[in-house]
């Protein structure tokens, strides 16, 4: 009995130092794929978007989400319409912010009691694009 029980265990053993030296040997080849993958690859920074290409983004954004159950582009239903907004606010750095914050976080009172709902899960980054889509829908260009 014992010698069975001193087997297995010198059998387990081994098959986990085999195991756990196999798994060293894999994460050794994988990074010197990752490393020749990179060779041919630029380090120049990629350059920054245009304003047109931000809204023009944006306008992607606004049409995959939930906006427009809420805002039509020229008409008023539960919120004010896209057109109204960029009318309101004047199209700089500030207004962008701001209505990102508010595309984000949700807001009310602006335009009425009804609460804007937020929408947690956009980065600031893509509702200050759908801000930006917005706030261009007067044919207003950014002033800064």
């Amino acid at each position: 009995m014992k010698r069975i029980f001193y087997s297995l265990f010198l059998l387990g053993a081994v098959s986990i130092g085999l195991v756990s030296c196999g798994g060293g040997k894999k994460e050794e080849a994988k990074e010197e794929n990752t490393d020749e993958a990179y060779e041919d690859f630029e380090t120049d920074a990629p350059e920054e978007a245009s304003s047109e290409d931000l809204v023009a983004q944006g306008q992607v954004l606004v049409d995959a989400s939930d906006c427009k159950t809420c805002h039509h582009a020229t008409n008023k239903l539960v919120g004010p319409s896209h057109t109204e907004v960029a009318k309101k606010y004047e199209f700089t750095k500030a207004n962008v912010t701001l209505l990102a914050g508010k595309i984000k976080n949700g807001g009310s009172g602006v335009w009425g009691e009804i609460p804007m709902s937020p929408h947690a899960d956009l980065s600031m980054g893509d509702a200050e694009k759908m801000a930006m889509y917005v706030l261009s829908l007067d044919g207003e260009k950014p002033k800064d």
